[in-house]
């Protein structure tokens, strides 16, 4: 039973690895990667000294921050009252409703965005005009475009992260609360004492693997949301990745990039780690 899953890995995660070697050579599509001359560093001397790439950074940094800072705790509040829903039909088609999003292409998310944000025909914006308000530019305007982006992360993939948290909910010792109950405790005392330290640890693991993907966003999100009006803070490192190895065909620079990117997560989720078990919680490491 194990076998396909090896060959999966070696065939599809650990053979391509060899393609690392292409940023450390001035590869050439026509000599291949082997017989492609090695120049050492130069290419990521070359990529470092690039103001488009560290705008990149900046920009992949901020829109995962703003989304971490909205998404995560509201992840967590929509767990908490989902658990609370008694009748389990209600239950089960709520769950099935928010985790529905998850499931729609990016394409679709984008046309819908289009269609509700847009600063000529969009829904928003016709009832704030209606109200005798003006139209916000949600598509054109750098922070509204930020906002925006936001919101149809967060609307897209709020459903799917309550699935661990409801999960851990389960687990919690329904004795507990029986016996706080009977100590007068409020529902509001309940949450705070027993529930949120009885999957603190499921919290913490959550944060960490969150914080670990800051360098890395999806390509579809932001190309097919962004346009060049909002260029300057749309451009993350997978989009500029692609113009670069893609669109100018310098694939040595996109490697290097792709490759710096790994590791700067790779140590954030060392560094993330090492705090969670400085403050006395288990590590996923």
């Amino acid at each position: 039973m194990l076998v396909p899953v090896i060959l999966y890995y070696v065939l599809f995660k650990y053979i391509p690895m060899y393609g690392i070697t292409i940023a450390f050579k001035n590869y050439n599509v026509f000599k291949g990667i082997t017989d492609s001359p090695w120049c050492g560093f130069e290419v990521f001397s070359k990529i470092f000294k690039s103001k488009n790439f560290w705008n990149a950074i900046r920009n992949t940094l901020v829109l995962n921050f703003a989304t971490l800072f909205v998404s995560f705790p509201l992840t967590i509040i929509v767990s908490l009252m989902l658990n609370e829903v008694r009748n389990k039909h209600f239950k089960r088609i709520t769950q099935s409703v928010l985790y529905l999003p998850h499931f729609i292409s990016w394409v679709v998310v984008a046309g819908i965005a289009t269609n509700l944000f847009s600063m000529t025909n969009g829904s928003i914006n016709r009832v704030i005009e209606n109200m005798g308000g003006s139209p916000i530019p949600f598509m054109s305007d750098h922070g509204w475009w930020i906002f925006t982006y936001v919101v149809c992360n967060v609307w897209k993939e709020i459903g799917w992260g309550t699935i661990i948290y409801l999960a851990a909910l389960t687990g919690v010792d329904e004795s507990l609360y029986e016996a706080a109950y009977l100590d007068g405790a409020t529902e509001f005392q309940r949450l705070i004492y027993i529930t949120l330290p009885s999957i603190k640890s499921v919290i913490v693991t959550m944060l960490i693997l969150q914080i670990s993907k800051m360098m890395s966003i999806g390509l579809d999100a932001p190309l097919l949301l962004g346009n060049k009006k909002v260029m300057d803070v749309s451009e993350v490192i997978s989009t500029y990745t692609y113009r670069i190895g893609i669109e100018k065909a310098k694939y040595s620079d996109s490697t290097a990039i792709g490759l710096f990117q790994s590791v700067i997560n790779i140590i954030i989720l060392f560094v993330a780690d090492k705090f969670a078990k400085a403050i006395g919680e288990d590590g996923i490491i």
